[in-house]
């Protein structure tokens, strides 16, 4: 049995669409990447749960004709937590616009000092602002990196 290409290549497209949507900085563009994410994974769990049948009913058929209902309560259940996300993430978006007036993510301030000390090589543990004395070659380093 060979999968059918038209449902394999919407599923890549909606798996890619999704995932590239939940990398923006706005919550409305993470909500709908979460919807397309979700909705390419259940078409996916429908493609490898292999070729239609009969209803798993006992008397409806022979085991051979039926269906496997698995991938379909696995699809249900994931539709049900899809609809929690997206519940989820709609009232941060709200909230933020409610806040903020927009519903972009801000970036963090600890996240930026974390990337600057990486662009230096330096561990948290080896750098302290209080105690330590920077020599002029890691000023001139610091001053660089701040500089970008």
């Amino acid at each position: 049995m060979s999968p059918n290409l038209t449902l394999v290549v919407i599923s890549g497209v909606l798996v890619a669409c999704g995932v590239t949507l939940l990398l923006e900085r706005t919550l409305t563009r993470v909500l709908v990447g979460v919807v397309l994410l979700g909705n390419g994974v259940n078409v996916l769990f429908l493609i490898a749960s292999g070729r239609p049948g009969v209803a798993p009913i006992v008397g409806s058929g022979t085991a051979e004709e039926m269906s496997d209902p698995l991938p379909q309560a696995m699809v249900l259940t994931a539709i049900v937590i899809t609809l929690g996300m997206v519940a989820f993430i709609l009232a941060l978006a709200y909230r933020s616009w409610q806040i903020d007036g927009h519903d972009e993510v801000q970036d963090d301030v600890e996240d930026r000092r974390i990337v600057r000390r990486a662009e230096l090589d330096e561990t948290s543990a080896s750098y302290d602002d209080d105690t330590r004395e920077t020599s002029e070659d890691e000023g001139q380093q610091h001053a660089e990196v701040a500089s970008r």
